[in-house]
């Protein structure tokens, strides 16, 4: 369960649930495989506690550019999926 950070202060930053998911995923990785740290202290021991204390104080976030190749990249797959039928 998540005390800290809210779970509301974290949907400040991030858009979903879903989006906040996978980045605290993927920075919890960068952590574990010895990326700086972001913040001088943390009330989480653990690296997916850490990932979101740093998503709430905003110093992780989701890249806008990645979001674009997404969006092209399910737009490409609908498509695909049309000329299959």
């Amino acid at each position: 369960m998540i005390v800290y950070p809210s779970i509301d202060k974290l949907l400040e930053n991030v858009n979903s649930r879903y989006s906040l998911a996978v980045l605290a995923s993927k920075r919890a990785h960068q952590i574990e495989a010895g990326d700086l740290k972001m913040l001088s202290e943390y009330k989480s021991p653990k690296t997916v506690g850490m990932a979101m204390e740093e998503i709430a104080a905003g110093n992780v976030t989701i890249d806008p550019d990645s979001l674009m190749l997404e969006k092209d990249a399910e737009k490409m797959d609908k498509l695909s999926q049309k000329d299959g039928e």
